[in-house]
């Protein structure tokens, strides 16, 4: 952490994590309409791409930490509370002009033309349960909505904004005690998922499966800033003139980026257990062994185990991708400049946009039949060059849109709402 950015609440390291997330997520939905594998030497990128959703936890997990940092600097420092409307001002200046615009341009230009919707109630419903992200809460909703798949995460990232001031301001009167309450109400709400249910789809991804991962976000923001603390503390040489580091600003960095190395490990298991969830793994690993003790008769379809895992790994996940986020900042200069520099400050500024965008994108490709391919299921015999070209084009054409709706929707809707709303909260 430089100096430039000790006490702003942009952290540059962070931008390279959200854009290795994000791209590793659209990988997957790339890869699930392709089926294009690519390979590095003898390594292939399978279990990488296969397992490419839990990722999606991984950015939970960011914006999880990244809403607590202001509340904890608050206590520790005695600096003033966050305005709570100045809190929901930010949030939706920032979330609903391009989201919204995204909403409004997946109707006209595909759901109406191709005729997606079976009933007028259906698109009514739809359209209003987007609207106030709420669509979550309905299978026709969340599981068959046209409107795009990926904008779950969003919604319940907006159900904890709405919430998460009331809890930070329990946690300032219990510190302790309300993030253990927020991660008994997950882990309590994930167990009776796992022992009452038979299938996961409406519960795997409900905010309360994310409670917990919040209350990481909580725990994890003060350690950050006592740590980030003794990395820029100094001392005074003999002359008194000359500073340098403490011996433990000076072992901080090496022991940040060890840590940082063992949760990538610690990642890679995860991929690889992910990736080899089928049938024949159902009563294999700490997942099966829980759903035995727990009694649930789980059915044998390879989709529930994943879900199943991912209610049963979730916590252990979460606290890996807690580690590289609260140890990249902290870390060696050379692995802070590779995630925090000018290529990953811009993408991760075109990143919502790009992951709300890219699934209609990619899926309406193959409804356009675009690019061109010879067998009617190309990723299904493997045809080249139909293959990369469809990956390629797939990753340009999401990128492209990205970076438009960025400029010509999100700025300059933000400019507009920032000049008309003050910034201190008072509407």
């Amino acid at each position: 952490m430089n100096a430039k950015n000790k006490n702003s609440s942009w952290i540059p390291e962070l931008d390279g994590l959200r854009v290795i997330m994000i791209f590793l997520v659209s990988a997957y939905h790339i890869w699930q309409q392709s089926w294009l594998t690519p390979r590095i030497g003898n390594i292939t990128m399978d279990p990488l791409l296969r397992s490419g959703y839990l990722w999606v936890d991984g950015t939970v997990t960011l914006s999880a930490f990244l809403l607590a940092p202001p509340y904890a600097r608050s206590r520790m420092e005695g600096t003033p509370w966050p305005n709570t409307k100045a809190f929901y001002r930010r949030r939706a200046i920032r979330i609903l002009p391009s989201y919204y615009f995204i909403l409004l341009l997946v109707l006209l230009a595909v759901c109406l033309p191709w005729q997606l919707y079976h009933s007028p109630q259906y698109l009514v419903k739809d359209l209003a349960t987007h609207l106030t992200f709420t669509f979550p809460f309905f299978r026709d909703t969340y599981i068959n909505t046209p409107l795009g798949a990926a904008c779950w995460t969003l919604a319940i990232e907006a159900q904890a904004y709405l919430i998460y001031p009331l809890l930070a301001a329990g946690a300032r009167r219990h510190p302790v005690a309300v993030p253990l309450g927020m991660a008994a109400v997950g882990w309590g709400f994930r167990l009776w998922c796992l022992w009452s249910l038979e299938e996961y789809s409406m519960v795997v991804n409900q905010m309360l499966n994310f409670l917990d991962i919040y209350a990481l976000g909580m725990g994890l923001a003060p350690l950050y800033l006592k740590m980030k603390t003794l990395d820029a503390k100094k001392i005074a040489g003999r002359s008194g003139k000359r500073e340098r580091s403490t011996p433990w600003g000076t072992l901080l960095p090496v022991l940040a980026t060890l840590a940082f190395a063992g949760a990538v490990w610690g990642l890679a298991y995860l991929v690889r257990l992910y990736a080899g969830s089928s049938v024949g793994s159902a009563s294999r690993g700490l997942g099966g062994w829980l759903v035995q003790l727990l009694g649930n008769p789980a059915a044998g379809s390879n989709y529930v185990i994943i879900q199943r895992n991912q209610m049963v790994y979730r916590p252990l996940l979460a606290l890996c991708f807690g580690v590289l986020i609260l140890t990249a900042p902290l870390s060696v200069k050379p692995l802070r400049v590779l995630l925090g520099n000018r290529v990953t400050h811009f993408l991760a500024g075109i990143s919502m946009n790009y992951y709300l965008i890219h699934q209609t994108i990619i899926v309406h490709m193959r409804r356009l039949q675009f690019p061109y391919s010879v067998a009617e299921y190309p990723n299904q015999v493997g045809e080249q060059p139909w293959q990369s070209q469809y990956t390629l084009l797939a990753f340009a054409l999401s990128l492209l849109a990205a970076i438009l709706i960025t400029y010509l929707i999100e700025r300059p809707a933000s400019r507009w709402l920032n000049s008309r709303f003050p910034r201190d909260g008072r509407w």
